[in-house]
């Protein structure tokens, strides 16, 4: 290799160090915002004056919008280039996020939160896409996204542990100065540091699918969601659940006759990439409830503060990162399947560990909460690490966006659907064993792959 190689090798390397950067900040923000509100929800509802079902509306109204719309937001970026798109979602993305802490009450900070999901599901996948474009040989783009995958839920770690802590110092409408402020800078970096990626050709948009799949996608979230204040035979849940499934069976069938289908049947049969997406769904499902459940057990019968829980999750992070950083390397040497398997199963057992011990007023933090809230985020981050690059595996860059639609589809899947049928299973100690449960199967599922990758 000459002089000349040697110093492009390593611009190269700068240049793709830096993007991964800015696409990943934004990546983790993106969920952060989907948390930042969370901890700080009783305060806000009593500035509003809220009743619950309202409280319940506003703590979904940013993930609705954000699932709902995200297969499309895929197909856009696929359409017309990653960075475009991530560009426009952005833009509305920061204008939301401008207009939220400004709201005078809850009409308008609903609509702000609704903005918001609908900004995110267009950049998420369109980072995605452009991420593919800055790693273009396969065995790179699997590095990186060993390391994408756990930035997900160091992001709603960020969300939960931050949140209190501002809104104690400050006020809750500081949250959105975060999302702000990255959408901000990712707006005026991008065109220095992201590739002008691109369309992969003219394809036709399907709307009449992307309009299924959203009303589809967002009226049966919505059901699920309402059914922590009203009972499933009501009205306010039948309705929107079957109307929403119906939705998604039109989508079903209309992919299956589309000559250029939002979601091609077959993009979902390969068996690796189902594992993959039901490992997300699962352990973003998992991370979720622990959030919920420990949130409102420490602060409403531990008589916790708003700033003492968030502090409660600090060893969660810490073993959140040190999990992450080690995931790339374990993925290298003993494959993504092997990685993803050990993840779960590692999961299944914090939860469990939390399930038996940690839900007792009497029982000391460092005893019945702490080997729960160490262990899970061990196995979480092994666990989104190697389904990330399961579920990337051999997408072309024409199907980036795709993929970034799906992924994230099944992460916020797992918050909304299996979240909310978990909660009806009783206490809140049965619902984290079941997911504990859960994880423990899919990772022996998993395990029992016969291909290692």
């Amino acid at each position: 290799m000459t002089a000349v190689d040697g110093d492009e090798t390593n611009a190269t390397a700068v240049r793709q160090r830096g993007a991964f950067a800015l696409l990943g900040c934004v990546q983790a923000t993106l969920i952060f915002t989907l948390a930042a509100i969370s901890v700080p929800l009783p305060r806000i509802a009593r500035e509003f004056g809220l009743q619950r079902p309202d409280v319940i509306l506003l703590s979904a109204a940013y993930g609705l919008t954000f699932a709902g719309l995200l297969l499309f937001g895929g197909r856009l970026a696929d359409r017309y280039g990653g960075r475009p798109v991530l560009t426009a979602g952005l833009a509305l993305f920061a204008a939301a996020s401008a207009a939220a802490p400004l709201a005078p009450g809850i009409e308008a900070l609903l609509a702000a939160r609704f903005a918001q999901g609908a900004g995110a599901a267009l950049t998420a996948p369109a980072a995605m896409a452009v991420l593919r474009a800055v790693f273009p040989a396969p065995a790179a783009y699997g590095r990186a996204m060993a390391t994408w995958g756990g930035l997900s839920v160091l992001g709603a770690t960020a969300g939960n542990l931050l949140s209190g802590v501002i809104s104690t110092l400050l006020s809750w409408r500081w949250n959105f100065a975060v999302p702000l402020l990255t959408a901000g800078a990712a707006l005026v970096l991008a065109p220095r540091l992201l590739p002008d990626t691109a369309p992969s050709g003219r394809r036709a948009l399907d709307l009449p699918g992307a309009l299924l799949a959203t009303f589809g996608i967002t009226l049966a979230s919505y059901g699920l969601v309402v059914t922590d204040a009203h009972p499933w035979s009501s009205a306010r849940v039948l309705v929107p659940l079957l109307a929403g499934a119906a939705l998604l069976a039109a989508f079903g069938y209309a992919e299956r006759r589309a000559r250029d289908p939002l979601l091609p049947p077959r993009f979902l049969l390969d068996r690796r990439r189902a594992l993959a997406l039901s490992a997300i769904a699962l352990t973003a499902c998992g991370t979720a409830l622990t959030f919920v459940v420990l949130s409102l057990h420490l602060q409403q019968e531990r008589d916790w503060s708003a700033l003492r829980t968030s502090a409660a999750f600090v060893p969660f992070a810490i073993a959140l990162l040190a999990s992450g950083r080690a995931a790339g390397p374990l993925i290298g040497r003993y494959g993504a399947r092997a990685v993803t398997a050990a993840g779960l199963g590692a999961g299944g057992a914090g939860l469990a560990l939390l399930a038996l011990g940690g839900l007792d007023a009497g029982t000391r933090y460092a005893s019945g909460l702490l080997p729960g809230l160490v262990l899970l985020p061990l196995g979480t981050a092994a666990s989104f690490a190697g389904a990330a690059v399961l579920a990337t595996d051999g997408v072309p860059q024409g199907q980036a966006g795709l993929a970034g639609g799906v992924m994230n589809t099944a992460m916020e899947f797992g918050p909304t659907v299996l979240f909310a049928v978990l909660l009806t299973l009783g206490d809140d100690a049965s619902s984290l064993a079941a997911a504990g449960a859960a994880l423990a199967a899919l990772a022996a599922l998993t395990a029992l792959g016969r291909r290692p990758l």
